[in-house]
Parts: structure tokens; sequence; C-alpha cells
């Protein structure tokens, strides 16, 4: 769990420079590239943009706000198996952009790691539930409590593309459902309760390194 754990860490970082050298590169060219690969709604020649907009951003203060949370959702994300969340990370971009192309305005280009964002912010929610990992399930309440504000970001608002966000996030909830470990799910001998909730907080310390 610790070597995940320092692959999340390292992936997440890695994904960081990616993204903040296609903003140089953005804005010395007037963010051209967000206008040529953001993803217009309904243009079917903008479909490939579903891959790269969310690498793309509008402003220095866009990417900064998409940055922090970034790192925070996808290193808890990715903290317990690196494949398996990249397997993720591609769901919640597919239906992230395909639900913006649907349903965004025409006549606007979409860009930025803000769908992807609310997507790790969903499987992180219930990740927990459906691996049924005790210490999954008390980091989504926290992540819950902690961030509520975010949800606020998945209605309407001019100006935001707050469709992305949106899909984003129902992408995450799947993606927990898809994605979740199988074998968890055959039925065990019952313990007692009490010490049934203590064994497995002790294995999750455990797993953890703690």
């Amino acid at each position: 769990m610790i070597a995940e754990a320092r692959k999340a860490l390292w992936v997440m970082v890695g994904a960081l420079a990616v993204i903040w050298t296609i903003q140089i590169a953005n804005w010395v060219s007037g963010y051209t590239l967000s206008y040529e690969y953001g993803i217009q709604a309904w243009n079917p020649a903008s479909l490939p943009d579903i891959l790269s907009a969310p690498f793309l951003h509008w402003s220095w203060a866009h990417i900064e706000a998409n940055s922090g949370p970034l790192f925070i959702f996808g290193f808890l994300s990715a903290y317990r198996g690196v494949r398996k969340f990249l397997s993720v990370t591609g769901l919640i971009i597919l239906v992230s952009g395909l639900g913006a192309w649907f349903t965004a305005n025409p006549e606007a280009i979409g860009a930025g790691a803000s769908g992807v964002v609310f997507g790790y912010f969903g499987y992180i929610l219930v990740r927990g539930a459906f691996d049924r990992h005790l210490i999954d399930i008390v980091v989504g309440v926290v992540m819950a409590l902690c961030f509520a504000y975010q949800f606020a970001g998945l209605l309407p608002q001019e100006g935001i593309g707050w469709q992305a966000h949106l899909f984003g996030f129902l992408g995450g909830l799947a993606g927990g459902w898809i994605f979740r470990e199988r074998n968890r799910s055959r039925r065990t001998p019952p313990t007692p309760p009490q010490q049934g909730s203590r064994s497995a907080l002790l294995k999750e310390l455990d797993d953890l390194g703690l």
C-alpha cells in the first residue's frame, strides 16, 4: 500500500507538471490551444477534443483554482492502485466530455480540468462503500464535509462549464461501482459487530502502514 501511495504521489506530480507546461505554451500563444482543442458542443469535429480539453485552461487563475483540488482528489483516488486510477480517470474524462458536448452552449468552448476534479470527488465519496474499505469510507465522509462547497459547482451557473462538472461527478460515481473490488462482495462468515469492526479497522490501518 505504501508503494502504491508513492506511485500515486508521483503520478499526480507528473500530471500537474504536464498541465502547467501546457499552460505556459497556451499562454504564450494567447490561449490559442484552448480555442482550438477545447470542447464545442454539437460540433462533430470537436469530439476528439474531449481528450484534450482537461489539459487546457483559460487563465493562470483558472489553472491555479483547479490544481489544488486536482492534486488532493487525484492522490486520494490513486493511492490504492494507479492502474485502477487510470481506468477511472479515462471514464471520467469520457463521461464529462460527452456530457458537456451534448448539453453545453454550442457557442461556447469548454476547457479545464474541473470536470476531472469533480469526477475524482464523486469517486472518493462512494469508493469506500463499494469496496468495503473502512478507511476509504472515513476519507469519503471527511472530504464531503471539508469540500461541501464543491457541490455548488454542480448547479447551473452562467459563465461556468457546470455541465462538465456535473457529468464528471456522475462519471466518478459510476467509476466507483464499475471498478469496485468484486472479490469483496463475496459473503464471509458473520463476526460479532464489535470484533468485526475493530479487526476491519486494524487491517485498514495495517494496509496503510499505520
